[in-house]
């Protein structure tokens, strides 16, 4: 390339520097109008009552499957501890110890007794359970997925009547999910919730949680715990019942002098092995029984409870949200709204009924 070829080219590379960069195209703003915004409120609230209905179902299974589990550790676990001989014999010791130390006291050995049982179906079935899932896990996993499903309504209402995504982040921004505060902090937006990863991330979630585990009691949903203790206690005094003859047999052989005390409870302890594997069917469905009727109660709860159940997240953000559209999704005098089909099936182009 000879020198003028190659101050063209330089002289061109300059100007192309020189020249100004072009303004951003401008996309105008769609114009919506107040009957389409109408529409979309009230597919809003369709969406939030379908994802309620969905959720239900879901956390109905959620519940059902921690159920199962709770049933098979206390039979494979607890059932099978609590029966044998040589707990029945420690059990038996403790007894004795609280009675002594009791001082006087009324029914403080049967409660110390029933914390002691407490104790070990926590550590051998609840404990275990809730490394796979608990009540409290399920409320979480709920109130995620009803926020999933919202969150896809939410796109489809944008794609199905043009109203461009973030025009309809600005609406949602003022439709209220959370509102616990102040401090502001504890307050959240349709928009927030449906844009937090993942949602127990925010503050104003935990506040809900923390609100709904005040409503079940101050150890959360519904605690478990409270729910197994009428169990213990009742166990508890069944066993003090049994035990008392055998603190007489304790006292008779060490009142007989140490050779012969020592065959008398050698013979004691032969003549309770037998009893206790006699005795041991009804003791077992007994406290089968018991635990059952009382966990059954506890799970009915948990699954129908509005403010302290495995629900209670969802219905509340759902109440806050339809209840925030009741007026602005009103069709006008003689127009009837149609609801729309929320499943995970629906077509996206799917419209509106008339």
């Amino acid at each position: 390339m000879n020198r003028r070829s190659l101050i063209v080219v330089v002289l061109l590379m300059l100007a192309g520097c020189a020249t100004a960069p072009r303004a951003p195209v401008e996309v105008p703003q769609v114009m919506v109008s107040p009957s389409t915004w109408q529409q979309v409120d009230q597919e809003i609230v369709s969406a939030s009552q379908s994802a309620t209905e969905q959720t239900k179902i879901y956390a109905r299974g959620a519940m059902d499957y921690w159920r199962t589990r709770v049933y098979q550790l206390t039979e494979e676990n607890f059932i099978p501890w609590f029966s044998s001989y040589w707990t029945q014999e420690w059990l038996s010791m403790k007894v004795s110890w609280y009675t002594i130390s009791a001082k006087g006291e009324q029914d403080t050995s049967e409660k110390r007794l029933a914390a002691y049982l407490l104790e070990q179906y926590q550590e051998r079935v609840l404990a275990p359970v809730a490394v796979e899932i608990d009540p409290d896990a399920i409320l979480s996993l709920a109130s995620a997925f009803y926020v999933d499903i919202l969150k896809e309504a939410l796109q489809k209402i944008s794609q199905r009547h043009g109203v461009p995504i973030a025009q309809l982040n600005g609406r949602i921004q003022k439709i209220p999910a959370i509102a616990l505060g102040p401090p502001s902090a504890r307050n959240a937006s349709l928009y927030t919730i449906v844009h937090a990863e993942p949602l127990n991330s925010l503050p104003a979630y935990a506040a809900l949680v923390d609100k709904v585990h005040k409503a079940g009691g101050e150890k959360g949903v519904d605690s478990t715990d409270t729910a197994m203790a009428p169990v213990a206690r009742r166990a508890s005094q069944r066993m003090e019942a049994e035990m008392a003859p055998r603190g007489a047999a304790s006292a008779v052989a060490a009142a007989a002098g140490k050779l012969a005390g020592g065959l008398i409870t050698v013979g004691v302890a032969g003549i309770r092995a037998l009893i206790q594997a006699a005795d041991r069917p009804d003791s077992e469905a007994l406290i089968r029984s018991s635990l059952g009727n009382t966990f059954d109660k506890a799970w009915t709860k948990l699954v129908q409870n509005p403010t302290s159940g495995v629900m209670a997240g969802t219905l509340y953000m759902a109440g806050q949200i339809e209840g925030s559209l009741a007026q602005s999704a009103q069709p006008p005098v003689g127009v009837s709204g149609g609801a729309v089909d929320w499943s995970p099936t629906e077509s996206t182009n799917q419209q509106i009924n008339p």
